[in-house]
């Protein structure tokens, strides 16, 4: 609990820093004092992370649903632009005394001052004043130069427009990339014991939906759509379908009833249904023709085992992986194919002689420098790697969590072809 205490106290001293000092260069350092763009300005600066803490905490506090619509949009929006004005600031600490020299220099070269060498130079004698007690003091020196003034305004307005600009642009066309919808990709994968009749069998792998407070229905339809388009053998849901009650998404997550492959859609949970009532999704989506993967296996018609475990946040429920239910007394000359949420189980999938893990979680990183963050915590962040004898595959996901906005790392729905070696 100490520890706890200890780490909040840390990143609020942190986020307190940045505000202040986006507020400082981005409201004090560009606007006139007492003016209404600073006191708009600082009222921004001090209401959008209240948005943000709203958002962030409202879900878990049981406040209704129209109240996390609300506070989600600015809430979420604003931790993005915070991330990307802060990290232009930072680039603009480097130009701002770069520009100011250079505009020195040109104000020195427009109006130079010639004194001919003969003609004496007055020197201008202390102004004094009177003083009560000593009797003469020396003014105070002059206060700085207009031109100056000018000058550290006209340099802050430019790094401090440039940072907002850079942000807002990045922010807006990562918003864009989620709500237009994932994009299709293709992956083939080539197993070694897969059967010949299998060869060519195509799983649209889709994870991190995430439907929520921002992301609704209409994102659930792009999904299904886009999944229907490709006409697959089967539909792997790997996890984070959710950020919220069945009450409350119920009904967003509806068109997934309408998904259509040739030998149904499957479903495993992620971490984040065990924040949202993971039993009761389940059961929900099990209601929309959609067949959950507990810890077990079914065998595919085409000739390989298809096989999902619950996610590891859910060891707190007792309801975590359990390999020995989902891949125990197998036949291990078929091809075995692993739905698990996170890419961390991959050891336990190597020892249990799985082919082919699909998984999900990561997100590609979602707001770049995230990537980096994610390489810690996953053994791969994207895409294809082999690991013994088993590939990975992780997608970056179809939806957005906290900020609907993706930066380096586009939403996908993955078409994952499987290919025999005895082809």
């Amino acid at each position: 609990m100490v520890a706890f205490l200890l780490v909040l106290v840390v990143v609020l001293a942190v986020l307190g820093g940045v505000h202040w000092y986006v507020w400082r260069r981005l409201v004090r350092d560009v606007t006139v004092a007492g003016g209404l763009p600073r006191r708009l300005g600082t009222v921004a600066v001090v209401a959008l992370p209240l948005f943000s803490l709203a958002a962030l905490t409202s879900s878990r506090a049981g406040a209704p649903f129209w109240f996390q619509q609300v506070v989600a949009w600015p809430g979420f929006l604003w931790l993005a632009l915070l991330l990307y004005v802060t990290l232009a600031l930072v680039v603009g600490e480097a130009v701002r005394p770069v520009l100011r020299a250079r505009l020195e220099r040109r104000a020195k070269a427009a109006a130079p001052v010639a004194v001919p060498a003969s003609a004496p130079v007055a020197v201008p004698e202390p102004v004094s004043v009177p003083d009560s007690v000593s009797g003469v003091v020396t003014a105070p020196p002059a206060a700085e130069a207009p031109v100056d003034v000018s000058r550290r305004l006209f340099v802050s307005r430019v790094v401090g427009g440039s940072a907002a600009a850079v942000a807002l642009g990045t922010v807006g066309y990562g918003a864009y990339g989620v709500l237009r919808g994932p994009r299709v990709k293709r992956v083939t994968v080539p197993l070694a014991k897969l059967s010949r009749a299998a060869h060519g069998y195509r799983i649209a792998v889709v994870s991190d939906i995430h439907l929520g407070p921002i992301l609704g229905r209409a994102h659930s339809q792009r999904i299904v759509d886009a999944i229907n388009s490709t006409q697959p053998d089967l539909i792997a849901i790997v996890g984070d379908l959710v950020d919220g009650t069945v009450e409350n998404l119920g009904p967003a997550a509806e068109p997934l009833a309408r998904l259509r492959a040739r030998h149904g859609s499957f479903f495993v949970t992620g971490n984040h249904e065990y924040f949202s009532g993971a039993d009761a999704w389940v059961d929900h989506v099990r209601e929309l023709g959609l067949r959950p993967l507990r810890n077990e296996r079914v065998e595919i018609a085409a000739g390989f085992d298809l096989a999902g475990v619950d996610d590891v946040a859910g060891e707190s429920e007792g309801q975590g992986p359990d390999f020995g239910r989902a891949l125990g007394d197998r036949d291990r000359a078929r091809a075995a194919v692993l739905l698990a949420h996170q890419p961390i189980v991959i050891h336990d999938a190597v020892r249990n002689g799985v082919d082919l893990q699909l998984s999900g979680h990561t997100h590609g990183g979602q707001l770049w420098p995230g990537n980096y963050l994610a390489e810690l915590a996953n053994p791969t962040v994207a895409g294809l790697e082999q690991y013994g004898d088993t590939q990975l595959y992780v997608s970056r996901g179809a939806g957005a969590w906290g900020p609907p906005v993706r930066v380096g790392a586009p939403s996908d729905i993955t078409i994952v072809e499987l290919a025999s070696k005895q082809a």
